[in-house]
């Protein structure tokens, strides 16, 4: 049983999405729009008009037509959803709703939530989450951001891009953190070259909203005003009403539920699945955890580590990553090293006017196994596949060098990346 927990309303009867698919779909028009106006680069002029509205019903229509259809496998294959608010009443006891249920099995899948920090003024304004963007029916003149991580920057350059003036407010030196120095450096280039405002090192003091504008107070002195506030400073686990002690689940001291290798939780017959449980946070994620779990109750000997995960950011430029970045691999002892190959220096990217980021291999010098790749640049999250195909079959660089790709592509540069570690020439590489 899956006691992810949905909270129903007078308005809404069925589960919404409020993550890939209403976000990408958002930002095949953003982007569409940022492409149009930067094509002044090759030439062409064009005059772009958004309709916001109408940028906006399609979303929340493919949204609702991918929940319908979800909705309807689940009824055709007999599975019963229960649409409200779970919570454990007893040792692998759920109730939901007027439905108890017990069960030998229980899985908890419930998720993260935004993170809202504690800034006076905030809790009484109508500021946006990505629970309530997708409803936005007009185009804010103005948008500030309160965060930088990977969904305040698509969702900021996405209405950046369909016309807002945007700020990001920023607590540290850079956006992305997360990621490597350099890929923060592409990408606040990419945001300002869209006419982004990138507050670093700054908090936000005090919040107020009138007659439909918001004010930022910042500790910088600085005041900053909009139509719109979005929230993105980190994600929470979906924990606080699930009264996980009833079964015997332990959490950590964030919140999020206690696993083994396995998925176990401390309780036998409950197991926790998905960034409720601390997995990074994305969908293939969660679903490769059921696809784990469901090999270890069929007795395979598997673990949520035997396997290799990459991601995406759907920026543009896009990120690709996989696997570790040469400070990772350093940090546990590896011998690596890593090439560097510039967006500036691949053929297709000169061609096309995308000259904006790089491709990077991380290898083991001891057993020339790819550990890693960043790849930031053109639709990256397609790209970034070919490696993660490749760490899967623990394949080495030299089978990448040896490969032939198709001339002039994106991908190509993929075997000419590989080749920099041909000879004793090395491009420079961060940490090396």
């Amino acid at each position: 049983m899956d006691c992810r927990a949905h909270r129903q309303t007078h308005e809404q009867t069925r589960i919404k999405n409020r993550g890939c698919t209403p976000s990408k779909a958002f930002l095949a028009a953003a982007h569409a729009a940022g492409r149009a106006r930067q094509a002044k680069a090759l030439g062409i002029h064009a005059d772009v008009q958004v309709d916001f509205p109408e940028v906006m019903k399609r979303v929340r229509s493919i949204r609702d037509s991918f929940n319908q259809g979800v909705q309807k496998g689940l009824h055709d294959a007999g599975v019963t959803v229960v649409c409200a608010e779970a919570s454990f009443t007893g040792e692998r006891t759920v109730t939901g709703g007027d439905r108890t249920v017990q069960a030998p099995l229980v899985v908890i899948n419930t998720g993260t939530s935004s993170l809202i920090p504690n800034i006076p003024g905030l809790a009484d304004t109508p500021y946006l989450t990505n629970r309530n963007f997708f409803d936005l029916k007009e185009l804010p003149p103005r948008l500030l951001v309160i965060g930088a991580g990977y969904i305040g920057l698509e969702l900021g350059q996405g209405l950046a891009r369909l016309g807002s003036d945007t700020h990001l407010i920023v607590r540290g030196d850079r956006v992305l953190n997360h990621e490597e120095p350099d890929v923060s450096e592409v990408l606040a280039q990419a945001l300002q070259r869209d006419g982004i405002h990138l507050h670093f090192h700054v908090n936000t003091e005090k919040v107020m909203h009138a007659d439909g504008i918001f004010t930022l107070n910042l500790d910088n002195g600085q005041e900053l005003q909009g139509e719109a506030l979005l929230i993105v400073v980190g994600r929470k686990p979906n924990t606080q009403a699930l009264n996980v002690a009833a079964t015997g689940v332990e959490l950590d001291e964030k919140g999020f539920v206690k696993i083994d290798q396995q998925f176990r939780t401390t309780c036998e017959g409950v197991y926790a699945i998905g960034d409720v449980a601390d997995q990074p946070a994305f969908t293939h994620v969660s679903w490769e955890d059921y696809r784990r779990l469901k090999a270890i109750l069929c007795g395979e000997n598997r673990t949520r580590s035997d396997r290799v995960l990459g991601y995406a950011v759907y920026t543009e430029p896009q990120v690709g990553r996989v696997g570790m970045t040469i400070e990772s691999a350093q940090k546990k002892g590896i011998n690596a090293r890593c090439v560097t190959l510039p967006m500036a220096h691949i053929a297709r990217a000169i061609e096309w006017g995308h000259d904006l980021g790089f491709y990077r291999m991380v290898i083991d010098n001891d057993t020339d196994k790819i550990l890693g790749a960043t790849l930031v640049g053109y639709e990256t999250a397609e790209l970034v596949h070919v490696f993660l195909s490749l760490m899967e079959a623990g394949a080495t660089w030299q089978l990448l060098e040896q490969s032939v790709h198709i001339h002039p592509t994106y991908g190509e540069a993929l075997p000419s990346l590989a080749r920099l570690l041909v000879g004793d020439e090395m491009p420079s590489c961060p940490n090396m």
